[in-house]
């Protein structure tokens, strides 16, 4: 299951990425929002982190203008590690690289066309832990850890 939100920026690009998760029968709960009317993108990104994080589901797919605010918010909840991706090398290493669980993306950056692609990378492409990338993640996640307990 993939945790999608989207502030109005994203929305339009939003459409484009369920019609194309309905089309290759991938399930997902849509966090918002759902029009495109202007909204804050913090309340829409944290509810998707958080389902991330909660194992509610498996990965994120956020979209804002640039993909920046989304990811800033996201990285907020203890457990995501959200990457930027503008490219298809940027998603593979995302995930090899940095077992990223959330993809943003900036529907004012990217079109339709390879931000899907970019997604298809995201999606298929496995973590490799061992060696350096499982012990950086690991510092990664120790660092969540540390924030939980200076509340």
């Amino acid at each position: 299951m993939i945790a999608l939100a989207c502030d109005h920026g994203g929305f339009e690009l939003m459409r484009v990425v369920k019609s194309h998760l309905d089309s290759i029968g991938c399930a997902y709960e849509d966090f918002g929002t759902y029009t495109a009317d202007s909204c804050d993108y913090p309340e829409f990104a944290v509810r998707a982190a958080r389902a991330v994080a909660n194992c509610e589901c498996d990965k994120g797919i956020l979209i804002c203008g640039t993909g920046i605010g989304m990811a800033i918010a996201a990285n907020k909840v203890p457990g995501i590690r959200a990457a930027v991706c503008f490219d298809l090398f940027t998603a593979g290493m995302a995930r090899s690289h940095n077992d990223a669980n959330v993809l943003t993306l900036g529907a004012r950056v990217i079109d339709a066309a390879l931000a899907l692609n970019i997604i298809g990378v995201f999606l298929n492409t496995a973590f490799d832990g061992d060696g350096r990338h499982g012990r950086r993640v690991d510092m990664l996640n120790a660092l969540d850890e540390t924030r939980d307990d200076n509340k």
